[in-house]
């Protein structure tokens, strides 16, 4: 069955669901604030707990981490992110939920050929990219810095 772009077009627009664009950014908007918020909270309670900033800051990264690896293998992340979208992909706990998801579904081809070789299917090219950009723009900067008068 060849289609035209025209047919093909209205053929989409009909099984397609309607998008609810301002119902998705407010989602996204409060997930991924409150997610924020719940790590500003824990960055206080370490803070108040005598910790220097930095490890206060580490400290919270870490615990958001667990807390979103343990929402994953729970099931409940998934379903706060069909409703929130990129809120629940932006902050650092996407990223846990990332490499938990592959984990947890190839559990049962065992630890290497399951679990390790699957765990970075999807945060592994987030990894290289990061790495790789990280790396071009320190050489920019290096290059760069006398110029800055740093």
């Amino acid at each position: 069955m060849k289609l035209s772009k025209e047919e093909y077009d209205k053929l989409n627009q009909q099984v397609s669901p309607k998008s609810r664009l301002l119902t998705d950014c407010l989602w996204a908007f409060f997930v991924g604030g409150s997610i924020c918020l719940v790590g500003e909270v824990l960055r206080v309670f370490y803070l108040s707990r005598g910790f220097i900033l930095t490890d206060a800051s580490a400290l919270t990264s870490v615990t958001l981490v667990v807390l979103s690896a343990v929402l994953t293998s729970l099931g409940w992340y998934q379903k706060l992110a069909s409703r929130a979208g990129a809120g629940t992909l932006v902050p650092i706990t996407g990223f846990a939920n990332a490499v938990v998801s592959p984990a947890i579904e190839y559990r049962v081809e065992g630890l290497v050929t399951g679990v390790g070789a699957k765990m970075f299917v999807i945060a592994g090219p987030v990894i290289v990219w990061g790495m790789l950009a990280s790396i071009v723009w320190g050489v920019v900067y290096y290059f760069l810095r006398p110029m800055l008068g740093g």
